[in-house]
């Protein structure tokens, strides 16, 4: 099959793209590859899985930009889509508010415009987040809670993302899977992203921000993991059948919670990073930040009833796994 995964040159949309060229698909890549954080870092992810498979195509276009997507898909038949491409981050979205309109609401309709007119694409999974649960109480989050009060921007959209979905399923007949991702880490992640931050400063003897007085819990999820739970929702299609998904639609669209089903003490992460990297980390607290939430826990009950997924990585296998990976990559 041909599989157009976006925003390849991003964390998640990399180890996707691995998974998939490794059981012999073909992979089309697309991202724009902007600065939110090191467009060296992207571009490396690029080339790597340009060395090691032939089966890569990679586009650089910005996928906001229909004419431009239209034109660079034009030669490829795309059976699959896997849109991870967005404009990332709660922070950021508190001081640039136009990057995540039009990445994540103008870019997610532009994709759902070229499968609804594509004669071949079977199936659309996109990237949610746990971010649309806002300051939700109720723990662990399920996808039958409801989730109207985003508090930040980044948020709102994802949660304009997943109703934009299903108004497309419900008119179009189109299948779609959205997927709430859980505080994803990892070899090749992101360098605006906790686990990044905190390895970089603990082996630079810097203090690391440690927000809420260190009381925060989060459903940190290993990316092969995620990747695992990626592909089996590629594979299955909702059915058109009527009968109520994953989310409450009776249109052919799911919604999953996708994470570890473990919600960690932050103080808890810190001390197994602590070990990994071999230094004590110099803690600076702080108070809670504008957008941020206490809390993440995925019932991921969904998912494993209808996909069989199961996440087995703690993060006392995941964190020196990533820990050896930045070492490397970074010759420390």
């Amino acid at each position: 099959m041909t599989f157009l995964v976006t925003g390849a040159a991003g964390f998640i949309g990399y180890h996707l793209s691995e998974r998939l060229l490794s059981r012999g698909e073909r992979v089309i890549g697309i991202d724009n590859v902007n600065d939110y954080y090191s467009p060296t870092l992207k571009r490396d992810r690029i080339a790597d899985l340009k060395r090691r498979h032939n089966g890569f195509t990679f586009i650089e276009q910005d996928f906001a930009d229909f004419e431009g997507l239209k034109t660079a898909l034009a030669p490829h038949r795309i059976e699959r889509i896997a849109h991870l491409g967005a404009q990332a981050g709660v922070r950021y979205s508190l001081t640039n508010p136009h990057a995540y309109v039009h990445s994540n609401l103008v870019g997610h309709l532009n994709l759902m415009e070229y499968a609804r007119h594509s004669d071949s694409v079977e199936h659309l999974v996109y990237a949610s987040s746990s971010s649309v649960y806002g300051k939700n109480e109720k723990l662990p989050f399920s996808v039958e809670d409801r989730v109207d009060q985003p508090i930040s921007l980044y948020a709102a959209t994802k949660k304009a993302d997943e109703l934009m979905s299903e108004t497309y399923s419900h008119l179009y007949r189109l299948p779609q899977t959205g997927l709430r991702f859980f505080t994803v880490y990892g070899p090749w992640g992101r360098p605006d992203m906790a686990m990044w931050l905190f390895t970089d400063a603990i082996l630079k003897g810097e203090p690391i921000q440690v927000f809420n007085g260190g009381d925060m819990r989060r459903d940190f999820t290993y990316v092969d993991d995620i990747v695992s739970g990626i592909v089996a929702c590629l594979d299955n299609p909702p059915p058109d059948d009527g009968s109520v998904k994953a989310g409450g639609s009776v249109s052919p669209h799911r919604v999953y919670n996708i994470g570890n089903h473990r919600s960690e003490e932050l103080m808890h992460m810190i001390a197994v990073l602590e070990k990994a990297v071999g230094k004590t980390a110099i803690k600076q607290f702080e108070p809670m930040q504008p957008g941020d939430v206490k809390d993440t826990f995925a019932d991921i009950s969904a998912i494993e009833r209808d996909l069989g997924f199961h996440p087995t990585t703690s993060i006392e296998e995941g964190i020196p796994r990533f820990v050896d990976w930045f070492r490397t990559y970074h010759g420390v």
